[in-house]
């Protein structure tokens, strides 16, 4: 087993009188991910080679739909979790909906809200919106391994007990509550799981494919995209414990669909259509002739 190592979640507080400002890991993560996402688009939409042409927008507009990206990752993040996770509660507490601070983001929501702002910032600028989804695809994984490193760095969203060498005791309740284990119990640390699935492999064969001139055949690598962080997620939820709100006794797993041994977890559920539509995409796209240069 492997002592959970002693980073604190906030990497610095300012103090000043009675105001407190601390800069948080997790939104260390968000910004270097929006940020290098960003610079690497930018890039991009320079290099006309990979694109079989003209690039589909401008360099310079890049700065424009970032703004409408943050939006759609906020508000797209946090709706995502109050309707997918815990809508009872919010209906009955509706004010603390908007408290980002003090709840959950969901990446399936995020994901959804980044969609409808790229969708709605392409259609008002005249650029084509499958273009713009492979730069997005491209440059998401960034954000993914960042933001999954945070999440084991604040020691939250900890896989299931094991016994295998690399299990992670992690503080506070995750090393208390394993059924059937007296004592620390280590844990799968399922965040490093998917930031190297989600993140570091997937980005890598997104990358590779740039090369490959995939950026011709437009809608390829958003839907491998879809494709693989559908696969990942879903493999990663079998070690990683669901959310506490679906867990009950007679169902320990916290799946939403199938019984309580065999069945799928929340994750699970909104992974699969990404996986169908994915394929759907990439088979589309192939059908398609490349653009000319």
């Amino acid at each position: 087993m492997i002592p959970f190592p002693d980073i604190s979640p906030e990497i610095f507080t300012i103090q000043l009188g009675g105001f407190s400002f601390s800069l948080r890991w997790y939104a260390l993560a968000y910004i270097a991910g929006l940020i290098l996402g960003w610079q690497l688009i930018v890039a991009m939409m320079r290099r006309p080679a990979i694109w079989g042409g003209t690039p589909p927008m401008q360099a310079e507009k890049v700065d424009d739909l970032l703004t409408w990206v943050i939006l759609g990752v906020i508000l797209g993040g946090r709706l995502g979790f109050v309707l997918f996770y815990e809508p009872a509660y919010y209906m009955a507490n509706p004010g603390q909906i908007l408290q980002v601070w003090q709840g959950g983001m969901s990446f399936h929501g995020g994901f959804a809200g980044v969609i409808l702002a790229t969708w709605i910032y392409a259609r008002r600028n005249g650029i084509p919106v499958m273009r713009i989804a492979d730069a997005m695809a491209v440059v998401a994984p960034i954000g993914l391994f960042f933001g999954r490193v945070a999440n084991f760095i604040n020691a939250e969203l900890w896989g299931r007990p094991t016994d295998l060498p690399w299990g992670v005791i992690f503080p506070g309740q995750a090393a208390q509550s394993c059924p059937g284990i007296e004592g620390l119990c280590a844990r799968h640390p399922s965040q490093l799981y998917e930031a190297g699935l989600e993140g570091l492999l997937l980005g890598l064969i997104l990358w590779g494919l740039v090369r490959m001139g995939t950026l011709r055949r437009p809608g390829t690598a958003f839907g491998v995209f879809l494709l693989g962080y559908g696969l990942a997620r879903i493999f990663v939820e079998l070690f990683r414990v669901a959310d506490a709100q679906f867990i009950t006794p007679d169902n320990p797993l916290g799946h939403v669909i199938g019984g309580p041994v065999i069945g799928l977890t929340m994750g699970q559920v909104l992974s699969l259509p990404m996986v169908v539509i994915g394929l759907v995409l990439i088979l589309w796209a192939r059908s398609r002739p490349p653009v000319a240069a």
